[in-house]
């Protein structure tokens, strides 16, 4: 019999995908022991046979799978692939069904406190406030420029594009949404991007890889509201503090969120580049909805992964939080990209409301 051949705890997660604070998880559940553990230092290494069933882990945890089913999961496919299959089909199917029930549940409870919202918005109109607005579209070291911007009309918006068909699906997009409709600023965002994802689907049918993200803010009515598909962002400053608006829709924040990478893990993973919303041929596209009550002085800030995957999250709040007006905070953020290599597109827009009225 030859001898089993070990890997280090750094070496099995990055051959299986999981992060090493899960190893360290799952072996103390039992789900995924080491075959070794040093008795001094407590060092764990693991066999690479090993690695079959730690990939399967990583995929099961990745699908949203409990830990408790993935153990009887896992343990079926080390006997038989069929067998789990059948159970893993199984575990699908009830959540397929949870998933209506929980549908027709929300669904109610969205009518209801949407009718509640425009009742107060009835009796309590905020005052609409002036905004001053910049933005910059740079190319990086790209081939092409893929990402787009929009500000004008009281509607502002970022959108990273990717793929290498014909035109720019990111400034397809945003053509559609700054066309928006009158009225209740959050349903005409969700209507115009349910709009641009059924233009991509046409326009781009012979091009599944072509596809782009999006985040949309409209000021109206003294609020602020924001339509979000994938990794671009939005944030505001408010009192000098940078609060964060938006969540990724990728792989590595749902892992952040599930406590199975830290943000410092995830900002160099190698699967931060896979999005799991974007509008694009056939993809799941409905966007994040937000509203926000606006105040005097608020700075909103949309970002494309260029500028906040290539900057640290310190040096991008201090610049975003600076006492600059919106077009020297644009040329602030351009540079500091620059500086840090600048390996893909970037883009920014920066809205400032007044703090006086209208």
């Amino acid at each position: 019999m030859g001898r089993t051949r070990l890997m280090s705890i750094g070496d099995a997660a990055r051959a299986s995908g999981l992060s090493a604070k899960a190893l360290r998880l799952y072996d103390e559940t039992g789900l995924l022991p080491p075959v070794r553990v040093d008795p001094v230092t407590g060092y764990r290494w693991y066999a690479v046979e090993q690695l079959d069933r730690a990939r399967l882990v990583a995929r099961l945890r990745l699908a949203g799978m409990p830990l408790a089913r993935i153990r009887v999961v896992a343990d079926l496919a080390d006997r038989s692939g069929r067998a789990a299959a059948a159970e893993l089909t199984s575990w699908w199917r009830q959540v397929e069904a949870d998933t209506l029930a929980t549908r027709a549940l929300v669904g109610d409870l969205v009518a209801e406190l949407d009718e509640e919202t425009v009742m107060e918005n009835t009796i309590d109109t905020i005052e609409q406030r002036e905004a001053r607005a910049a933005s910059y579209l740079a190319q990086g070291a790209r081939r092409d420029q893929q990402d787009a911007v929009l500000v004008g009309g009281g509607v502002y918006a970022v959108a990273d594009g990717v793929g290498d068909a014909p035109g720019t699906v990111a400034a397809d997009v945003l053509e559609v949404v700054s066309d928006l409709d009158e009225g209740d600023a959050l349903t005409a965002l969700d209507a115009a991007v349910g709009r641009a994802a059924a233009l991509v689907g046409e326009r781009y049918a012979g091009h599944p890889e072509a596809a782009t993200t999006l985040t949309a803010l409209v000021l109206r009515d003294g609020r602020a509201a924001l339509a979000h598909v994938g990794d671009t962002r939005a944030y505001r400053v408010r009192a000098g503090r940078l609060e964060r608006l938006t969540r990724d829709h990728s792989v590595v924040q749902t892992l952040v969120d599930e406590g199975r990478l830290t943000p410092e893990e995830a900002r160099t993973d190698d699967r931060r580049v896979l999005i799991d919303r974007a509008i694009a041929p056939g993809a799941p596209y409905a966007p994040d909805l937000a509203l926000h009550a606006v105040e005097p002085g608020d700075r909103f800030v949309l970002t494309s992964d260029g500028v906040h995957a290539r900057l640290e999250p310190g040096a991008l709040a201090a610049l975003l939080v600076a006492d600059l007006p919106p077009d020297e905070v644009a040329v602030s953020v351009r540079a500091a990209v620059e500086a840090a290599g600048a390996d893909d597109n970037h883009a920014v827009v920066v809205v400032d409301v007044a703090t006086g009225g209208a």
